[in-house]
């Protein structure tokens, strides 16, 4: 199936809305997008226009998505576009909604704290936690530094 799958980055425009549905957990917000652009002119970023889109998040995404995000936060999200044209009242009208896959917040314009939700329980014992591995690179001359190239096969050249 072809789907045109789109990443935006904006503001959210309107405080999400959370319902619990038979199908499981949904949320929606408005995404503001605005473009900007280098006016030579003024020798200055000036706005141009801005496209709004809702946005639509679904099951553990709808959840997370509606306790973590307020109106003016900086977001990029990524999902199916889905462009719909109808007629109300006699005008006709289109809207851009964006079906999210992901969501999170724009870390080149501010800072966040991830925290992991809990996963339901499957009936599946629970594996224990594994030790972070060493990244750090033994400094050369350190004891560690001289056990690891002993270790290392020598190469004949």
């Amino acid at each position: 199936m072809n789907e045109t799958i789109v990443c935006t980055v904006g503001n959210v425009a309107t405080q999400p809305v959370y319902r619990e549905l038979a199908a499981g957990p949904s949320a929606r917000f408005r995404l503001a997008v605005t473009s900007r652009y280098w006016d030579r002119e003024k020798s200055t970023w000036t706005d141009g226009h801005t496209n709004f889109f809702t946005v639509w998040a679904n099951r553990q995404l709808a959840t997370n998505a509606a306790a973590s995000l307020s109106v003016g936060e900086p977001v990029i999200v990524q999902g199916r576009l889905k462009v719909r044209t109808e007629v109300r009242e006699g005008q006709s009208w289109t809207s851009a909604d964006i079906d999210a896959v992901a969501i999170g917040h724009d870390l080149a314009r501010g800072t966040s704290a991830f925290r992991r939700t809990g996963r339901p329980e499957m009936g599946t014992a629970a594996t224990p936690p594994q030790p972070e591995p060493n990244w750090e690179t033994p400094a050369e001359g350190s004891e560690a530094a001289t056990t690891q190239q002993r270790s290392e096969p020598a190469t004949v050249t």
